[in-house]
């Protein structure tokens, strides 16, 4: 099974952001997506840094690629869709009206945050073009299986949200600058006080969900260390890591010791709970529930 890791959903200073890509050429993954996903604001501050950083990942033999916009709606956010392929690697999306900017027939993937619940969909892309889809983090087991068979049927890999914040909703609000009782045009990049997004509790204090500007993520963060053997089994092609910080490198690792059989189920879990106390993690999307279910909770 492959590793990937996703766009960065967060907004890091352009240092940490091409450090970051730094680490990945060392990192054990096989693919990378870069770019913005999240707010075409953030773009401009670390844009110039996108060139050098594919340059890197492709001399370390990584697949790269650069992601769209989630929600393309302004005429430069448009401007920059279309300009997307001039980065000579090959385009996720992760908002169809992409699709519009894609000659036809050039390969492309597919990424999370497009919902793809049945075949038919799946085959729409394929015929479109898509070589690789990651499937939307909220699909049960069952139909993952069922996609996946159609993936292999059509030659599409199919990946799986397997690590981080899940992303659960995109707004045309940004609700980092309406905290800070700022306009959208005038956020003065709140979001960047928060690199892993901003945890939002209920009136009765229980976490609930993590802001992200106009992005609403989960609290918990997902992490796929006890359905590994069934995912394989269900045919998922790859796992996709979404970046936060730490020692992602170090994520990066175990999870390629997991998928190879050098470690244990639930080694990953354990690390990361040793790191981070009070950290919540789930993967009630795929066996539970409910989305922020954690089998680890439960005795196996």
């Amino acid at each position: 099974m492959k590793l990937s890791v996703g766009p960065n959903q967060f907004f890091w200073k352009a240092d940490r952001w091409a450090g970051f890509y730094d680490d990945m050429a060392a990192a054990p993954v096989d693919r990378v997506v870069l770019g913005e996903l999240v707010c075409s604001k953030r773009l401009p501050f670390y844009q110039d840094r996108i060139p050098g950083a594919i340059e890197t990942l492709a001399a370390a033999g990584k697949k790269v690629g650069v992601t769209s916009l989630a929600l393309i709606t302004l005429k430069r956010e448009r401007k920059l869709s279309a300009e997307l392929i001039e980065a000579g690697v090959e385009v996720e999306v992760n908002d169809l009206s992409m699709l519009a900017y894609l000659p036809k027939g050039a390969p492309f993937s597919v990424g999370p945050l497009v919902n793809i619940y049945n075949e038919g969909t799946l085959a729409f892309l394929a015929g479109r073009g898509a070589t690789s889809i990651c499937l939307p983090p909220e699909l049960p087991l069952e139909p993952v299986r069922v996609l996946a068979k159609a993936g292999r049927d059509l030659g599409v890999e199919i990946e799986v949200w397997g690590h981080g914040r899940v992303p659960l909703a995109i707004s045309g609000r940004c609700y980092h600058a309406r905290l800070h009782r700022r306009t959208k045009d005038n956020c003065q990049f709140a979001c960047e006080d928060d690199p892993d997004g901003l945890e939002v509790s209920t009136m009765e204090q229980q976490h609930f969900l993590a802001m992200n500007g106009v992005q609403t993520l989960s609290d918990s963060f997902a992490c796929v260390d006890h359905q590994i053997e069934m995912l394989r089994d269900a045919g998922v092609a790859s796992l996709r890591l979404s970046p936060g910080t730490g020692d992602f490198a170090a994520l990066c690792g175990m999870y390629r010791d997991r998928l190879d059989g050098r470690t244990a189920k639930g080694a990953i879990a354990g690390a990361l709970e040793d790191a981070t106390p009070g950290i919540r993690l789930s993967d009630g999307f795929l066996t539970g529930a409910a989305g922020v279910d954690w089998s680890g909770a439960r005795a196996d």
